[in-house]
């Protein structure tokens, strides 16, 4: 993959990652394997751009997310944020990145407003406006002002998941790593995300990194996709240049020419993917 003239969020050279798997419930039958999760992975993301990373469960787009918001280590190659290695400086790639994924993690007895207001000071931020920026990218989602008093048990899945867009968002993050955001959102929530997404691009200048399996999605939101498969790029270019190469009417047929099946076919547990 090349870079360009803005200079690359991402990058990421050779990266491969291995995990070891097990057959059988009984002991004395289990039987040890390995499942290649990235084969190899080479990827540069432009600066201030929304790149979709789309592809089944065990494609590795999550593995590859997880490398990046630091939380896995690569096996092989390296992976930089903002010129940052995520293993030599991965207390500096924190700083510049946060994470949103399908099943976002609260203290489900405190209210969204202690949720946030936690996470804030967590990430040592001091800012005396808080609630007030709080309120505000929350409004922007759609989510009623009531609900940030209530405990997050309370909330729908939409509702929480707009908590953890706006917790993503306290510490002014460089890079937007989205892990399925708007997966089970109704229709409503689903465009209110999405719109979120696009005006965090235009208006602070942020790099998002989107997995999806909403191909619809993909091709409104994302300048370029990367398809994976097994672990390995099949495509990386932009949803109209992956149309013509292809010669598809839509992003979805173009998948389903490159890995012969449909998204909604998938079966596999999502934890690996």
């Amino acid at each position: 993959m090349t870079g360009n003239s803005r200079g690359a969020a991402v990058e990421l050279r050779d990266v491969s990652k291995r995990f070891r798997t097990s057959n059988g419930v009984l002991p004395w039958r289990r039987t040890a394997g390995e499942k290649v999760a990235l084969h190899s992975t080479d990827l540069c993301v432009e600066q201030g751009t929304v790149c979709g990373i789309i592809g089944m469960n065990g494609s590795g787009k999550s593995t590859l997310v997880r490398i990046l918001a630091t939380l896995m280590l690569p096996d092989t190659g390296w992976a930089r944020v903002f010129g940052h290695d995520v293993v030599a400086d991965a207390a500096t790639v924190r700083r510049h990145v946060n994470r949103v994924s399908v099943e976002a993690s609260f203290f489900k007895s405190l209210s969204p407003w202690e949720n946030l207001l936690y996470s804030a000071r967590l990430y040592g931020s001091d800012d005396d406006d808080i609630r007030g920026r709080t309120t505000s990218v929350l409004a922007r989602l759609g989510l009623p002002a009531e609900t940030l008093d209530r405990p997050m048990k309370q909330l729908s899945r939409g509702q929480q998941q707009k908590v953890a867009i706006a917790r993503s968002l306290l510490t002014a993050p460089s890079l937007l790593l989205m892990d399925e955001p708007t997966t089970g959102l109704d229709p409503q929530s689903k465009r209110e995300v999405q719109s979120f997404i696009t005006a965090m691009r235009t208006e602070r200048d942020v790099t998002v990194l989107l997995c999806t399996h909403d191909l619809a999605e993909a091709e409104a939101l994302c300048d370029r996709v990367v398809l994976l498969d097994g672990g390995h790029v099949l495509a990386d270019a932009t949803p109209d240049d992956l149309r013509r190469q292809t010669q598809a009417a839509t992003l979805e047929e173009a998948f389903l020419q490159l890995v012969g099946r449909r998204l909604d076919d998938d079966t596999e547990p999502p934890e690996d993917s």
